[in-house]
Order: structure tokens, then sequence, then C-alpha cells
């Protein structure tokens, strides 16, 4: 009986607390959550005390965790400078969140940081929200407000990348991805970004710089190996490149748009069992029509017309459009009689960005020009 005693004024005690120097003190009415779990306890305890029900073990706990260990821990906690109304705001805007309740959680929000402007927390969540709604210009205001509270929020610094990247900011955009890289150069996919911002701005000394760097904490990254042999192609250093190139395939060997590019300097070099070992590889789950005209060529150039014919008609069937390709291009000429016409359109599912066609047909270039150098060389060297 003593100990019933001891707790129904105890619980008493702490209810008063919280709801005199918590919720009207504060003026915050988030604590009502507090007073309303521990009210239910006391209505258990008073119900197990006059009436004689819920007198079971569970209850006994049930109380003692509602009435005392909640309370006493709020206590702790904001002794400690937690502030446990911000916990409790923010873990009901996650509640709404999860319910995609939206509106209903970015309320919350906006409350929690109407009532404590320093709420990282807050501010975060609440640009997490403007980002995935398309609001990018709010959701940088509010990471840069979490910013200004923790310097060190290391992701805010990255979201605002990403979005100053798709509002067209992209000096901006490199400037923020180079502060950040500058405390924490680990961070790959700030590092990802970053270098494909360069190679966007055909800085190709830059794009070096940058993945040169980060494989020195992330060296198992295929991407980054394989946009570094992109710069070092654009820069004519294509052996450097090759094995850049082959490096992406070491770490991942069903990488095929290496195995394209290792093909195509292996023809820079004249290698055309190299070439055609690597086009073969390129041709991932049959879908890389250029790879078959690639292989045709070094077929004729082998003299293994009936070969040259089979890859020509599987691009084709791959994509009709190059049956009218292959149909003008003068290395086919003595075979188009033998391509299959296309009974109906095709159409490759498979499309190329805009930094893949051009590094590319700028390997394709150099490719054409090395053969009229070659051609003029031979010329020279017959005339002595």
């Amino acid at each position: 009986m003593i100990e019933e005693i001891i707790l129904t004024l105890t619980s008493f005690i702490l209810f008063v607390y919280i709801l005199l120097f918590k919720m009207v003190k504060k003026n915050d009415t988030t604590y009502l959550v507090i007073l309303i779990l521990q009210a239910i306890g006391i209505l258990i305890n008073l119900l197990q005390l006059t009436l004689q029900i819920c007198t079971n073990t569970f209850f006994d706990v049930i109380i003692y965790m509602l009435c005392i260990i909640i309370p006493i821990l709020v206590f702790l906690l904001e002794l400690k400078k937690v502030n446990v109304s911000e916990i409790l705001t923010l873990s009901l805007a996650q509640i709404y969140l999860y319910l995609n309740k939206t509106k209903k959680a970015k309320r919350v929000l906006s409350l929690t940081i109407i009532k404590n402007k320093k709420s990282h927390k807050g501010h975060r969540m609440l640009a997490q929200i403007y980002e995935k709604e398309g609001g990018m210009r709010k959701a940088i205001d509010e990471y840069i407000k979490a910013l200004e509270i923790d310097n060190k929020d290391y992701k805010s610094y990255y979201h605002i990348s990403i979005l100053l990247n798709q509002l067209g900011r992209k000096d901006e955009a490199i400037e923020m991805l180079n502060n950040l890289l500058e405390v924490k150069p680990e961070i790959y996919e700030a590092t990802q970004m970053l270098g494909e911002l360069y190679l966007e701005k055909e800085n190709y000394k830059k794009v070096i710089q940058v993945y040169t760097k980060s494989l020195k904490y992330n060296n198992e990254k295929y991407e980054s190996y394989y946009n570094l042999a992109i710069a070092y192609s654009m820069i004519n250093d294509f052996e450097t490149a090759q094995k850049c190139y082959q490096k992406t395939v070491e770490l991942n060997d069903e990488y095929y748009k290496a195995y394209y590019k290792l093909g195509q300097i292996a023809l820079l070099y004249r290698d055309f069992d190299m070439a055609e070992q690597n086009f073969s590889k390129s041709i991932y789950n049959e879908k890389e029509a250029k790879s078959y005209i690639e292989l045709a060529k070094i077929n004729i150039i082998k003299n293994r017309k009936e070969k040259a014919v089979l890859y020509l008609n599987n691009a084709i069937k791959i994509d009709s459009n190059y049956y009218n390709i292959i149909k003008e291009e003068p290395m086919f000429f003595s075979m188009r009689n033998l391509i299959e016409k296309p009974q109906k359109e095709v159409k490759s599912n498979y499309t190329d960005s805009e930094l893949e066609i051009k590094i590319e047909e700028y390997l394709n270039n150099t490719y054409e020009l090395t053969q009229i150098l070659n051609k003029q060389k031979n010329k020279k060297n017959k005339k002595q």
C-alpha cells in the first residue's frame, strides 16, 4: 500500500512539473504527449487501487514506464541540454512522412523551426521534403540554414551542389563541391559529380586531378577509372587511357562501354586482334549494334567477308537504322547485295549520353586521321 502511495505521489509531482515548467512556461504543447502518457499511467494505477483491476505484472510495468521512467528520462535529457520537444516533433514529422502526409509533416517542421531556430535537423528535414517536391530554391535555403547551424553537415553541402547543378548554376556547384572535398576528400559521390561537371566543361586536367586524388580513398570505383580514361583520351594520352579502361573492366567485367573504348584505342595502334577481342566483349546482352559494325570492319581488313556480313546483319537486327548507314559506307560497297533489308523497323533501347557520343566520335576521328597519315607516309616511302 505504501508503495502505491509513493508511486501516486511521485507521478503527480512529475505531472505537475512537466505541466508547469515545460508546457506552460515554455508555451510548448509538444509536452502534451508526455502528459497524456502520464495520465494513462495514473488512470491505470487508480483502477488498480480502487477497483482492483489491471493488477498483473504487465500493467505494473506499464504504470512505472508511463508515470515515472518517461518523465524522469525527459528531465535527465533536458538536464544534459537535449531538446526533448524537438525530438518529439521531428518524430511526429517522420511519422507523417511515412504515412505520405507531406503537408502535415511540413507544418510540424515549420512549427519546430519557429520554436527553435537552431533546429538543424528540422531545417534539413524540411529541405529534403522541398527537394523531393522539386522546390529546389526553397530546398537550398533550408540546407543553407542547416549549414549555418552545423558547418560540418557534409551531406547538406552535397545536396546543395546537386540542386545548384539542376538549376544550371554549375560554377557555384563546382565551388561547393571543391570546398566539400577539401575537408572530406573521401566522399565518392561528391568526387563523381565534380569530375562529371569538369568533363562537361572539357576541363580535362581538372578531371584528372579530381579522380587521381579520389582514388587514394576510393580505389575500387570503376566509374572513376572510366572517367579518368575519358579525360586522358581527350588529351591524346592514349597509353594511360588504355590502362584506365583496362582497370575499369578489371573492377567490372560487364562494363561494355569500357571494352568498346579499348577496342577503339587498339585500332589506333593497329592491333586488330586486340580490337576484335574487345569489341566482341562490348556486345553486352546483344544490344550494342555499333560493336558489330566495328567487328565487320576488322573482318574486312582480315579478308573474312562472310563473317563481316554476319556482323552487319546482326547490327541491323538490333537497330534497323543501321541498314542505310551500312549501305552508304564505302568499306561495305563490295557486299551491299548480301546485306539483309529489315522487314520491320527495329530501334535499340540503348541511347548514348552526350559525353559518350563525344568521346567515341573523337576516337573515331583520331583513327581516321591516323589512317590518312599512314597512307601519306607509305606513299612517301614508296617514292623514296
